[in-house]
């Protein structure tokens, strides 16, 4: 290694430019050679298609309606074939059906018979014309593989006049002694052009490089001091850039987080227990003069209740504590006493379906559960007026699927939502790596969510 790099630059691009002007010079030429060859096998197979058709199709019947050649058509097909110029150019006829039958052949051993169709065969069907050199593999080709003459293999489609639809393929072998004298001198003078071509751009670089080998020699050591002083400054641009990066996208996202989780934290708490109360004020029990006293104090209770829970929660969020007491609380707890809450509020019972406790259930989960649930609760009361709720909790593998549900009239069309209503719902729980779900129709809604656990645990 030290030797090749004690090497000037001339004489590393003397020696390397040479293998790869021989390898190019050599992917080159086959590259050419190969499109000579199919271009000249294209138009030669073409040119023969052309002629054969002329000859043969005035001799078949209209082979859209005929599965058989007739006997006046094949014997016009085997007098043409055994005399004249088409007779001596062409070593094999067939006729193909779409099923692979051969319905005419010049060896009459082989009319009737049938094979499972070749790629050639199905891309003639389809309409194209397909020409081969020298590659006689077809299995009822055995004859033409022996002969051991140079051979043109070409399949062309026969079309309906009127509606140009491919009804048989004709399948002839064209003796191609004069294309294979054509197909070597082509070779000859590509790989010569090729060569020549590759030479003399080889030798102009060489003779460009050699003058400037000594310029670039003297400004080596230059260029690499500044190369140095240069890269060094960008690796310290490219740091300060990805660190001032790093801090504007956590900014941006504690502030955003911040906004969003209180923006939440005040509508799924103390404004769902004010809303509560305002409601109930609403409700026209307190202003009826006919309202007995014991429900005007009832009424009186419940309201001081929930804004007693607002005031509470209010200064829970404004110390920095979200109801800590749910940190030491299982989830059977959790929802149990949320039942029990919106009962004593609403008048109205919650049944708990199932309840599948996971083995460990993070405090960030259950805070999440806990607000999902109650918001979920309060919605069903407000728009379902409470009728059939229910809450069930259960383990998804490595998750905790909690769904909310009730029997009310549902809502028709797609969720959306300007406020921080079922949008702040889901917001809370997609924050948290979840899946927030809503399905409704006459019979009822149905909230859910879902927590993947051992996501919440690799972040804590």
């Amino acid at each position: 290694m030290n030797s090749w790099q004690r090497q000037s630059l001339a004489r590393q691009f003397l020696l390397v430019g040479s293998v790869f002007s021989l390898g190019a010079i050599v992917l080159v030429g086959l590259l050419v050679t190969r499109q000579i060859e199919q271009t000249v096998t294209r138009n030669a197979a073409a040119s023969t298609a052309l002629y054969v058709d002329s000859v043969i199709a005035p001799l078949l019947p209209d082979m859209a309606k005929a599965t058989r050649l007739d006997t006046v058509s094949t014997r016009a097909l085997d007098e043409t074939l055994a005399q004249g110029a088409l007779g001596k150019r062409l070593m094999t006829f067939r006729i193909w059906s779409r099923d692979g039958e051969i319905l005419y052949s010049s060896d009459a051993n082989q009319i009737g018979r049938r094979y499972a169709p070749s790629k050639d065969l199905r891309a003639a069907f389809g309409g194209h014309l397909v020409a081969e050199f020298n590659q006689v593999d077809d299995v009822e080709s055995a004859a033409e593989r022996q002969s051991g003459v140079p051979l043109l293999e070409i399949y062309s489609p026969v079309l309906q006049p009127w509606s140009g639809e491919v009804v048989a393929v004709t399948e002839f072998y064209e003796l191609a002694g004069d294309l294979e004298n054509d197909l070597f001198r082509a070779r000859l003078q590509s790989w010569g052009a090729v060569a020549a071509v590759a030479l003399l751009f080889f030798l102009g670089l060489s003779a460009i490089v050699l003058r400037g080998s000594r310029t670039i020699e003297r400004q080596g050591v230059e260029l690499r001091r500044r190369i140095e002083d240069l890269s060094r400054l960008l690796a310290q641009n490219r740091a300060l850039r990805s660190r001032i990066q790093r801090a504007a996208a956590a900014t941006a996202t504690l502030n955003e987080g911040y906004l969003r989780k209180l923006g939440a934290d005040l509508h799924d708490g103390p404004a769902q227990l004010v809303a509560f109360a305002a409601l109930r004020l609403g409700n026209g029990a307190l202003a009826d003069p006919q309202t007995p006293p014991e429900r005007r104090q009832k009424e009186v209770q419940v309201i001081g209740r929930s804004l007693d829970e607002a005031m509470g929660e209010i200064r829970a969020i404004c110390a920095g504590h979200v109801l800590p007491h749910i940190e030491t609380a299982s989830l059977a707890g959790i929802l149990r006493d949320l039942a029990e809450s919106h009962r004593r509020r609403t008048g109205h019972d919650v049944a708990l379906r199932r309840i599948e406790e996971p083995a460990s259930l993070p405090a960030a989960a259950k805070i999440c559960i806990y607000r999902f649930v109650q918001e979920a609760l309060n919605n069903g009361f407000k728009h379902a007026g409470g009728k059939g709720q229910w809450v069930e909790a259960t383990r998804c593998g490595s998750a905790v699927r909690v769904a909310v549900g009730d029997a009310g009239p549902g809502f028709c069309g797609k969720v959306q939502g300007s406020g921080v209503g079922l949008l702040g719902m889901r917001h809370r729980v997609e924050s948290l790596g979840g899946t927030f779900l809503v399905q409704s129709d006459n019979s009822g809604t149905v909230v859910t969510m879902t927590l993947p656990l051992h996501e919440m645990e690799k972040i804590a």
